[in-house]
């Protein structure tokens, strides 16, 4: 199965910053089952929607030139309080530094105004030809699938916010 943790991108400052929102909801499969009398969002879950945040980043900016772009290191993770249905998780995303193949973030999720996580991404960024030259066609596939999504995310009349 797969499944976005955020719902749309609010604000795109190109190669600089990333601002998207996560609405939890009941309805959410996994929320079944942790902790069923007292569902809230795992915190693996709120990182990864950091992560995906920031791969958004990554991808936009580069005009989606890698398949993969995938969370490789996490630091100094803080966690505050829960993340509860019916809350909307406010994920920024700021590029700190990138390179050919890995770019690092400074990534928090608020409720609010009121930090509930914060981490130091580092994400890794590749296309699966590189290292086959067999998978090339994937690669295109994946691209212009995640370009779609991105459509979808990104609604905004011009990048910058």
């Amino acid at each position: 199965m797969h499944f976005s943790l955020i719902d749309k991108i609010d604000v795109l400052e190109p190669h600089k910053r990333i601002v998207a929102t996560k609405s939890l909801s009941l309805a959410e499969e996994y929320l079944q089952d942790h902790f069923p009398k007292f569902p809230v969002m795992p915190g693996v879950l709120m990182i990864e929607a950091m992560a995906e945040t920031a791969a958004w980043l990554v991808r936009q900016g580069e005009d989606f030139a890698h398949s993969m772009v995938l969370l490789k290191e996490v630091k100094n993770v803080k966690f505050g309080q829960f993340l509860q249905p019916g809350q909307t998780l406010t994920l920024t995303a700021t590029l700190v530094s990138e390179d050919d193949s890995t770019a690092v973030f400074k990534t928090d999720g608020s409720i609010e105004g009121q930090q509930r996580v914060r981490a130091q991404l580092v994400l890794t960024k590749y296309n699966l030809g590189d290292r086959n030259p067999g998978r090339k066609t994937t690669d295109c596939d994946v691209i212009e699938s995640l370009r779609k999504r991105f459509s979808i995310l990104w609604r905004g009349t011009e990048i910058g916010g």
